[in-house]
């Protein structure tokens, strides 16, 4: 029931805050504001239901070396996206127009602040926690990316590719993103950081969402649906896929180095004996430096 009781928590906060940022699109400041209250709530109904299902501390979003775990997570998102238009464009097929918006942009932070954080705390911090502690790091990875990419089947210019392309690159990389970590707050920044850079700072689709982009450059891309994306955007490159694996490839190399890979749990074991080796690891790792 904990699963239960932790998705409808969160999702409650997502929705309600969701419809205040989507009411408040075309005003800067109130989808900035809205946008950051919903993400900052989030985290805190997460650790209160964490708290109560689970009857301890919600270490995954503590504060302990918080910040600086999202900025590494923010600076790897806008790193490997700009890698993915620096490529679009090398074959000609993202054009700068001119200067965008600086206050949209602005909005952007609020608005894919919201996204990041309350479909993290779904995704990674929910689904693929208490999954991994009854099967596994990589049946976690597979299933929670595949439901991952096929949410995404209800936007707008929705493919089949699309989702497996957001289920490989995306489910991947932030999963194996927490589990090399522990700590919700590197996917997060990751998550923050890839959306940002992909509206808020080149101008481009996000996931088919629809609606138009206001970043810092006016731009556009054209040409190949396999390169650029098409009308779903850059997420379903072949570039953003590449990039996607291998980013993922890196972070479960790290994992394992840490020995935060979670192996199936065997017949008899608690999950909490299962979770528990793999937190103490952490723990130690963590104070250590």
């Amino acid at each position: 029931m904990r699963l239960v009781w932790q998705l409808l928590a969160v999702a409650a906060v997502a929705f309600v805050g969701g419809q205040g940022v989507a009411a408040a699109q075309g005003n800067w400041f109130l989808t900035l504001v809205l946008g950051l209250l919903t993400a900052v709530v989030a985290v805190l109904v997460y650790g209160w239901v964490v708290r109560r299902t689970e009857r301890r501390p919600s270490s995954e979003v503590g504060r302990v070396g918080a910040r600086a775990a999202f900025g590494r997570g923010t600076v790897i998102g806008v790193v490997t996206f700009a890698c993915v238009i620096g490529n679009i464009a090398f074959l000609g097929d993202y054009s700068v127009h001119g200067v965008g918006s600086v206050g949209g942009a602005v909005g952007v932070v609020g608005y894919m602040a919201a996204a990041a954080v309350t479909e993290e705390l779904l995704f990674r911090g929910v689904l693929f926690r208490i999954v991994e502690e009854r099967t596994g790091t990589w049946i976690a990875l597979v299933s929670t990316g595949a439901l991952f990419g096929m949410m995404h089947l209800l936007n707008k210019d929705a493919t089949v590719w699309g989702a497996l392309a957001i289920a490989i690159e995306a489910g991947g990389m932030l999963g194996a993103a927490y589990a090399a970590t522990r700590t919700l707050w590197l996917p997060i920044g990751l998550h923050f950081g890839w959306n940002f850079a992909e509206s808020g700072i080149f101008g481009t689709e996000v996931s088919g969402s629809g609606g138009a982009q206001q970043g810092l450059l006016d731009a556009s891309t054209s040409g190949s649906r396999l390169v650029t994306g098409g009308q779903f955007g850059p997420e379903v490159s072949v570039y953003s896929v590449l990039l996607g694996v291998l980013v993922t490839v890196a972070f479960l190399w790290l994992a394992r180095r840490r020995g935060h890979l979670m192996p199936r749990r065997r017949p008899g074991a608690t999950a909490d004996s299962v979770a528990t080796g793999v937190h103490s690891r952490c723990s130690g790792l963590q104070a250590g430096g």
